[in-house]
């Protein structure tokens, strides 16, 4: 006689996805602790490392008359012996962090050293000595907001602003996001003229959909990579990243001028992350070419990004006795591909016809494009079928 399974089984999988979900939430939850505990101790890092600049500095009128140069030689150190995130832009912001965050914020002891840093040189060297700086363990319970939150608040140039923001972000559990929102709309200042401050900051403290941000999102936030020393390297779309795929194998084999340098290359402006498809170098122009696939059609906009892209390569990545940069930008459409180099920002025309001259044809390149996202459409509604 068969037992009957059907009510057994549907009990197994209520419960089964009850379970599931549960441990999912774990997960995520998981996930999410260690990302804050990460930035706890990324945030204390670069607020010591912000401190040991501004003491060396100060030991000396010199060092301080360099300070570029200074955070430019740190920089290129700590870049050969630790790997990346430690441009000259970002230790300028570790330093001013130090500066916005003082000692006298984080302790009564470090305080007193603090004071005496003017009134009393000799008796302040000897209390360094006797007290060294905060471990990173101390001072990641001081900080608690993610690293990219400080670098948002620092561009808060009024200190009660600042610290209202910072306090509204602890309070109401912001994300990165959602502190950017608020301090784009001028939360602070809203709230300062409003009659009804308390109904203000009830309303300013729910979130709205866009400003979530997943366990994923917040493991792979640039700052956490560069400090791990990780690589973040995948494309919004399969199709997108198999372009850049065959666009890298075309380019390479269209007459062995080009020299492949990168792909997903990540470059910051300012507080902005950005990421270009491909870097190579040309070696008859003796140049490096950046180039940026778009989705849908060409646009102003499109040709502003990657001049700005040409100005960061030409001051960043150009070494000396090479050409300025040049750009390719690919905008893949429904119905057709459309190629544009970005040529404007050359010193003269003579370089800009050699260029012209020597660069593959632009049509060329775009049928390519075409062609090959064609065939990739079709291959995905075949599987798909």
């Amino acid at each position: 006689m068969r037992r009957p399974k059907t009510r057994t089984f549907a009990l197994r999988s209520h419960d089964y996805d009850a379970m599931l979900n549960r441990v999912v939430g774990l997960i995520d939850e998981a996930r999410r602790a260690s990302a804050r505990t990460l930035n706890a101790i990324i945030t204390a890092t670069y607020w010591l490392i912000g401190r040991h600049i501004v003491e060396f500095e100060q030991q000396g009128k010199s060092r301080a008359d360099y300070g570029e140069e200074l955070l430019a030689r740190l920089a290129a150190d700590l870049t050969t012996r630790c790997g990346r995130g430690f441009q000259v832009d970002n230790l300028q912001r570790m330093r001013l962090f130090y500066v916005a965050y003082p000692p006298s914020q984080i302790s009564a002891t470090l305080s007193r050293k603090s004071d005496l840093r003017h009134s009393d040189p000799k008796k302040y060297a000897t209390l360094s000595r006797k007290f060294p700086p905060a471990s990173i363990n101390d001072l990641s319970a001081r900080f608690p907001l993610p690293w990219s939150a400080y670098v948002r608040l620092l561009s808060v140039k009024d200190e009660q602003a600042r610290k209202f923001y910072e306090a509204e972000a602890l309070r109401g559990g912001w994300s990165v996001r959602q502190l950017d929102r608020q301090i784009n709309s001028l939360f602070y200042e809203r709230t300062a003229l409003s009659r009804n401050k308390a109904k203000m900051l009830s309303k300013g403290a729910l979130a709205k959909s866009e400003d979530a941000i997943t366990p994923e999102e917040e493991i792979k936030d640039p700052y956490v990579l560069e400090f791990l020393g990780l690589k973040d390297e995948y494309s919004e779309s399969e199709i997108e990243e198999a372009l850049i795929l065959h666009l890298e194998r075309f380019l390479l084999e269209l007459g062995g001028d080009f020299a492949f340098v990168g792909r997903q290359r990540r470059l910051r402006i300012g507080d902005e992350w950005y990421r270009i498809d491909l870097l190579f170098f040309h070696r008859k122009l003796h140049c490096l070419v950046v180039i940026d696939l778009k989705r849908g059609k060409f646009t102003h906009a499109d040709a502003g990004q990657m001049h700005m892209y040409l100005n960061y390569a030409r001051e960043h990545w150009t070494r000396e006795g090479e050409n300025p940069p040049v750009g390719l930008i690919l905008c893949s459409q429904r119905d057709e591909a459309i190629a544009r180099y970005a040529l404007d920002g050359l010193p003269n025309k003579i370089l800009a016809t050699e260029y012209r001259t020597v660069l593959p044809d632009e049509k060329l390149i775009a049928d390519e494009i075409e062609k090959t996202r064609r065939q990739l459409e079709a291959r995905r509604k075949s599987i798909s079928l």
